[in-house]
């Protein structure tokens, strides 16, 4: 199975179509406060201009069911990704209501320990993939901070057989092939790694971090 690759905090059609035409699997909009925060009717407008093959993910945080559903059907996503310690009941809401036609993605923010607790609850079934990213005190995502691969292989080694699991955090050009080397995840996320500024993507950034993955993916 090839490597999953998901270019994240698209702030307009350009860069958007820019991850896709470079060959990227999924685009991500963020409905959260953020530097890289795109309105409803913004993203409502970009998705239907996207290849249909393109993956269309929602980035939320301490969003209620109902904020969800709204954007989802709002602006046509194929994806949620739950960027923050939803209820365990949310991810079954979501798959009760668009079945198989919406990847969901819960986040993890991994900061060294043992295994998180968000691999066990009984909505674990509702969930697609596990995206694990890094945390730091001021942001929960786009931190341009990796977290420590080392400590984090355990966990991608005992689940990466049942679970679909995405590395994230502090992800660039110039490491993403130790990174898919070291956890060989289903996928890898990048938002800051492959910007020229907060929420203006580089082309020749997106098309490199791209280009390295899928290289080391092939090893």
């Amino acid at each position: 199975m090839s490597l999953w690759i998901k270019i994240c905090g698209n702030t307009s059609l350009e860069d958007a179509m820019m991850a896709a035409e470079a060959g990227a699997d999924a685009v991500g909009f963020v409905f959260a406060e953020s530097p890289r925060n795109v309105p409803i009717e913004q993203v409502a407008a970009i998705v239907p201009q996207l290849p249909p093959a393109l993956e269309k993910i929602g980035v939320f945080v301490d969003a209620s069911f109902h904020d969800i559903t709204y954007a989802v059907e709002s602006c046509a996503l194929t994806g949620v990704q739950l960027h923050f310690d939803a209820p365990r009941d949310l991810p079954i809401r979501l798959r009760a209501r668009f079945g198989a036609r919406v990847r969901i993605l819960r986040v993890v923010h991994f900061d060294g320990g043992g295994v998180p607790a968000a691999f066990y609850p009984k909505s674990a079934s509702s969930v697609d993939a596990i995206l694990i990213d890094s945390r730091t005190t001021y942001a929960v995502g786009g931190t341009g901070i990796p977290f420590d691969w080392a400590a984090a292989r355990p966990i991608f080694d005992q689940f990466s057989k049942e679970r679909k699991l995405i590395a994230a955090g502090g992800l660039r050009p110039a490491n993403v092939a130790e990174a898919v080397a070291k956890l060989q995840p289903w996928g890898v996320d990048v938002v800051s790694g492959v910007e020229s500024l907060p929420g203006r993507k580089d082309p020749a950034k997106i098309r490199a971090f791209i280009a390295n993955a899928r290289a080391a993916a092939q090893l």
